[in-house]
């Protein structure tokens, strides 16, 4: 992430949002937005963006939606199910953006979507279904 840009402390240990390159544009409470730029190990034989690099940017995207950018110490809110459906393709090179909104939340329990789109096209949309649940706990192996 730019130094002093928006900033998610979900994203301070994550090596996947790291290998992406993927750049934070908004980290709101139920609402984020990333972009990222298209590299030769993120395309597929047909020389067009793997769907699972599409997946993974959007559920990034959700995840921060999900998360207070400050973090909290007590919980962490999940994925509890996703659906994905993906409808043009990007290219080597270009730029693709997902931004995710909060579409409700009751108590424990929320649904966000997210769209993913490079430029003015839509490439996929996203809905996911959080769940907050306790911060899990390290368990210690014995030596």
């Amino acid at each position: 992430m730019p130094a002093g840009g928006p900033h998610h402390k979900m994203l301070e240990n994550d090596g996947c949002t790291r290998w992406l390159g993927a750049e934070v544009l908004l980290a709101e409470p139920g609402h984020a937005k990333l972009r990222m730029r298209i590299r030769e190990e993120m395309t597929n034989g047909f020389d067009i963006v793997h769907g699972g690099m599409v997946f993974t940017l959007a559920d990034t995207c959700f995840a921060m939606a999900c998360n207070d950018p400050a973090g909290d110490d007590a919980t962490i809110t999940v994925a509890s199910g996703v659906d994905i459906n993906f409808l043009k393709s990007a290219k080597l090179g270009e730029e693709i953006t997902a931004e995710a909104v909060r579409v409700a939340q009751t108590g424990r329990s929320g649904v966000y979507d997210v769209v993913v789109s490079r430029g003015e096209d839509t490439i996929a949309v996203f809905r996911g279904r959080s769940r907050t649940v306790p911060v899990p706990t390290q368990e210690v192996t014995p030596e």
